[in-house]
Order: structure tokens, then C-alpha cells, then sequence
């Protein structure tokens, strides 16, 4: 038995990276709505989401993390990042 293991090139990482970045930013996001009682449902569905998009576009990329699949998925977490700050920004003043 072989105990070899792929190396990941640069962009898998930086891309690994951004998705473990956004997902721990939605974890802590979770603990403060559940806290506040804002937002919950929101922070739910959006854990939930990133946990099925994440693993489903890995699994169709084949453990490539550089795939356009799964760097879609990221995108559209950072739009959802984006629109989260936009709407924080933009609460009752």
C-alpha cells in the first residue's frame, strides 16, 4: 500500500482557503444571530447551503479545487458575504 498523497498547487489552496474562510465567517455570523435572535433564519440556510454546495461541487469536480465548479461556489458565497455586509451597513440608523 501507498501512502503518497496529491500536493495541492497554489490556486487549490488559495481557493481551499477562501471557501474555509467564508464558511468560518458564516459560523461566526450563526453564533451572533442566535445570540441577537436576528437574522436566524438567514445564518441557518446559509451554513446549510454552503455545506451542500461545497460538497457537491467538490464531489463533481473531483477534489479539485481550482475546478470552475466549485470557484463559482465560492463566488456566490462572497456575493452573499457582500449583500449580508450591505444589508448591516444599511440598518435603522
Amino acid at each position: 500500500m501507498s501512502n503518497a498523497t496529491a500536493e495541492l498547487t497554489g490556486a487549490q489552496k488559495r481557493w481551499g482557503f477562501a471557501a474555509a474562510a467564508i464558511f468560518v465567517l458564516s459560523i461566526g455570523f450563526l453564533g451572533y444571530a442566535l445570540n441577537a435572535r436576528v437574522l436566524v433564519t438567514f445564518a441557518i440556510g446559509w451554513v446549510a447551503l454552503q455545506i451542500f454546495g461545497y460538497v457537491g461541487s467538490i464531489k463533481r469536480a473531483n477534489g479539485d479545487f481550482a475546478h470552475p465548479l466549485f470557484k463559482s461556489q465560492v463566488m456566490l458565497h462572497i456575493i452573499a458575504l457582500g449583500l449580508l455586509v450591505a444589508l448591516i451597513l444599511r440598518g435603522p440608523a
